[in-house]
């Protein structure tokens, strides 16, 4: 009895947040450590079913880079990094978008689907659900020579997002799970980078939140010490300072961008937590660093 009385509790202290919730739309991009291990697959898989049981619209947006490098390794296609991106010629995009949207994909909805829930997979070539252009990188520049653009072949920049098809899919009660898969003006398709996917999707929504995956526990000061909430302000000081760096820095951006788009707030969580998105939903304490205007 006691055990069931403290669940109840539990539910209780929840109700808030559901009713803060409901009816709103929430985008989250999942990747890292939470792809891989099979409970928090399953963990993640069960946190999204609920959420849209009791009345929220979760779109989730997968990463799939280990899996990629897989594939091609397998195929003896050398990956080249330029700037932490993958240089992506025609071949290497045939694969990525092979393996982002025909393997990865499917498996998160078949994922979904299995535990109960109605997922249904895209990449943002359907609809023109994501349109973009090549992205232009600069060389690290020499002084007093005139910048120089690097060619990264289809790796691509979100230009527009068209959400129609996602607003078709949420009047029928589908979730969607979506390859960072772009369109171009010409039909070719460009691989972007997962979180500003999900960034550009959630400020074209003007969603509730933005949450990313990681398998970090979020920002962290000088003391190793996580932040657990933060302002561009804050997040400028950090990265100038050198305390955000590498990985970190667009993924920051990303979130200081979506929520100045009109994201109430942005979520940097720790993906290796069972059941972290619900954490960061229904708990006062949350699973990582919240952004905020």
């Amino acid at each position: 009895m006691i055990k069931g009385i403290d669940k109840a509790k539990i539910l209780i202290e929840s109700l808030p947040y559901i009713k803060k919730f409901y009816k709103k739309t929430v985008v989250i991009k999942y990747g890292g450590h939470a792809m891989v291990d099979e409970e928090l697959k399953s963990s993640f898989a069960l946190d999204i079913i609920l959420m849209k049981y009791i009345g929220i619209n979760p779109i989730i947006v997968h990463g799939g880079g280990p899996q990629i490098n897989k594939f091609l390794d397998k195929m003896n296609i050398k990956s080249n990094y330029i700037q932490g991106m993958r240089v992506t010629d025609g071949e290497t995009m045939d694969v990525v978008e092979m393996v982002l949207v025909g393997k990865v994909n499917k498996e998160i909805v078949s994922l979904i689907n299995l535990h109960g829930g109605k997922a249904v997979g895209l990449s943002g070539r359907d609809g023109d659900l994501v349109k973009a252009k090549q992205m232009k990188v600069l060389k690290n520049q020499v002084k007093d020579a005139p910048p120089e653009l690097i060619d990264l072949g289809r790796v691509g920049e979100v230009t527009e997002i068209n959400p129609d098809v996602l607003i078709t899919l949420d009047k029928e009660n589908f979730i969607p799970v979506i390859a960072p898969v772009g369109v171009g003006r010409d039909g070719q398709a460009f691989n972007i980078n997962a979180d500003f996917v999900a960034g550009a999707i959630a400020a074209k929504l003007r969603a509730e939140k933005l949450i990313l995956l990681t398998d970090v526990k979020g920002i962290l000061d000088q003391e190793e010490k996580l932040i657990t909430s933060m302002t561009r302000e804050n997040a400028d000081r950090l990265i100038e300072s050198r305390i955000i760096a590498g990985g970190m820095i667009p993924k920051i951006k990303c979130c200081l961008d979506a929520v100045q788009q009109g994201v109430k707030k942005a979520h940097i969580i720790d993906g290796r937590v069972e059941h972290a998105t619900l954490l960061e939903m229904f708990t006062k304490e949350g699973v990582g660093t919240e952004i905020v205007q």
